[in-house]
């Protein structure tokens, strides 16, 4: 029985190569392991702001009506994601795949767009792009040296791009905002105030007491009180945070760069020789963390209430939105593969629910889209919501232009090197990334309940 497999770019059966770790692996040599150099701050931020960002991330302090947090959407116990194909950001309830969309009293508006994705390894400088759309990049012709939604407005003194992420979910009414009329940060977010959003949260943090000594632990040069706080002090915690407490880097695939040969197993070890040769998989998932930090459309299903592209704003044009290029519509950021078991829905718009299911489609990715089958979705059921997270797929010219988009040619691939990839694949996940329960901590400052 013969498979198929892409050859450019395959979202799951990646190899973690650099460049000169390509050409040495294609030379019978193995690429280099991940170090403490690859990340910030030698992979030891400072502890202080560690701990301080690690209270930001999950205090609802930074939502506009104080009930959303960052964790929401990216927790550890669902494993930096939300579980769902598409979140349910401000005004929803629960936690993960028990999230509901806020009920039939205060119903949220919408799903979030685009799938949550992990924030493992997010602390290694290889990673230059954020958001699915590289919306947010590293750009040294800005003075702020990011290009960002906020242009020139984007204030200075941020440590790195993932600080720079930090800075935009605070400005989204589906994500943490809320809508028009319900509070500032909300007004301020709707409006494209950025500057105004982020004065209001740091106008909060000031006024919380406790706090205080949390930020001039974090930042003894910068703040003595409360009224030196600003935002990007915030966002730097948080990146310092995620930095340190999501990386992963000893899965048996490193075991194995650092000279354990007995790390993978042979499947895995068949199916490393399968990405170095048949698989052609360096392509666009190169880089010791699997990623070109380039974008590519790979006729991914899209499903739910799109990014306002389109005729009735359904389409998500990906890439183009940033690039404002055509030749860019539905391309989207190559993703890392660090954790993959653990890490499901995959896609931009998370369409598939299983690891399997996912490189079923990059057999053939026109095909699996034309067929797709929606059952692979994980999310709450809302009726009024639910009649347009299937109707761009329901329609045959738009679906048809997906599939004309995509970059990949099939690869026929005996039914052992399918299963040999995905042994691979499962071989790219830190055994130690599976319990994640101490990264979430009992209380926080603000005394709102982490418990929705």
């Amino acid at each position: 029985m013969k498979y198929q497999v892409t050859v450019l770019s395959l979202l799951v059966f990646l190899l973690p190569l650099t460049v000169a770790a390509r050409q040495g692996s294609h030379s019978g040599q193995r690429p280099a392991p991940v170090t403490d150099e690859d990340f910030y701050d030698s992979g030891h931020p400072p502890e202080a702001r560690v701990l301080l960002g690690k209270n930001l991330f999950f205090d609802k302090i930074l939502s506009g009506n104080l009930n959303i947090s960052c964790a929401t959407c990216h927790h550890p116990l669902a494993d930096t994601g939300d579980g769902l194909s598409l979140p349910v950001g401000e005004g929803g309830s629960g936690l993960g795949v028990t999230r509901d969309t806020g009920g039939l009293v205060t119903p949220v508006p919408e799903r979030v767009p685009r799938n949550a994705p992990p924030v493992f390894n997010l602390g290694a400088s290889h990673f230059s792009v954020m958001f699915h759309d590289g919306r947010i990049e590293i750009d040294h012709s800005q003075a702020s040296g990011f290009a960002s939604p906020a242009g020139a407005d984007l204030p200075p003194g941020l440590d790195n791009v993932l600080a720079v992420q930090a800075m935009f979910p605070v400005t989204s009414g589906a994500e943490m905002a809320g809508q028009l009329g319900e509070n500032d940060q909300a007004n301020a977010a709707h409006f494209g105030d950025l500057v105004g959003v982020w004065e209001i949260i740091a106008d909060k943090l000031r006024d919380e007491a406790a706090y205080l000594p949390l930020f001039i632990d974090a930042y003894p040069d910068d703040i003595t009180h409360a009224g030196d706080i600003t935002y990007v002090h915030a966002a730097n915690a948080i990146a310092a945070f995620e930095a340190s407490a999501w990386r992963f880097d000893n899965s048996p695939y490193d075991r194995y760069l650092r000279n354990d040969n007995h790390a993978m197993s042979p499947e895995a070890m068949r199916g490393l020789r399968v990405f170095n040769g048949k698989g052609g998989c360096v392509g666009c998932h190169s880089g010791a963390f699997q990623t070109d930090n380039g974008f590519h459309a790979i006729a991914m299903p899209q499903i739910g209430p799109g990014k306002g592209d389109g005729i009735d704003g359904l389409d998500d044009f990906g890439r183009e939105q940033v690039s404002q290029n055509p030749a860019d519509r539905y391309r989207f950021r190559t993703p890392t593969l660090r954790n993959i078991s653990l890490t499901a829905p995959y896609g931009h718009s998370g369409a598939y629910d299983t690891l399997e299911a996912v490189v079923l489609h990059h057999l053939d990715p026109v095909s699996a889209l034309r067929d797709y089958d929606h059952n692979q979705v994980t999310m709450p059921s809302r009726p009024d919501l639910d009649a347009h997270d299937f109707s761009l797929m329901s329609d045959p010219s738009r679906r048809n232009a997906i599939a004309a988009a995509s970059e990949l040619e099939p690869v026929h691939l005996s039914e052992r090197e399918l299963s040999d990839l995905v042994a691979f694949l499962r071989a790219l996940t830190d055994p130690d990334a599976v319990d994640l329960r101490k990264d979430t901590p009992g209380s926080v400052p603000s005394g709102i309940p982490l418990a929705d």
